[in-house]
């Protein structure tokens, strides 16, 4: 049986949308000193509330940055845009996902917008590891799902 699963091509959105990012990360950067991974950020905004172990102290602009990520969806809807986004039913997966994601992101320091972009970017060797190992694992789940077991 086979399947025909296509992906939407958007290089225009795609290029903007990179950008975008590497600008945020210039900025943060340049204006905090600080890598604009959304896991370190997250980690810092929350622990101005939730005491951690080194969790800094600077929660302003890590609100700022936060808001900013989820405002930009309904700010582009608002200008006449479009947001598609398909959710799977199988909530079970989902969070089994969302926890193994999670743990990915405590074990390997950081997430992939801290190591792709950023780390990439300064050259570091951990993020290098990092940013192979995490699209190893993609491209392995993507292969074993539409290939080996045969679905979407």
């Amino acid at each position: 049986m086979e399947m025909d699963l296509q992906t939407a091509f958007t290089p225009w959105a795609s290029l903007w949308g990179g950008v975008l990012i590497g600008l945020s990360a210039v900025m943060v950067m340049g204006l905090f000193g600080r890598i604009a991974g959304i896991a370190g950020i997250t980690k810092g905004f929350l622990g101005a509330f939730v005491p951690t172990a080194g969790a800094p102290r600077d929660r302003d602009w890590r609100l700022a940055f936060l808001i900013g990520l989820m405002a930009a969806p309904p700010a582009l809807m608002l200008t006449g845009g479009t947001v598609s986004q398909t959710v799977p039913s199988n909530l079970v997966g989902m969070a089994v996902a969302g926890l193994l994601v999670g743990l990915g992101t405590a074990l390997g320091s950081g997430c992939t917008s801290g190591h792709g972009v950023c780390g990439l970017a300064r050259l570091s060797r951990r993020s290098v590891a990092a940013v192979a190992t995490f699209m190893g694992a993609g491209f392995a789940t993507v292969f074993v799902l539409r290939h080996v077991l045969g679905g979407a």
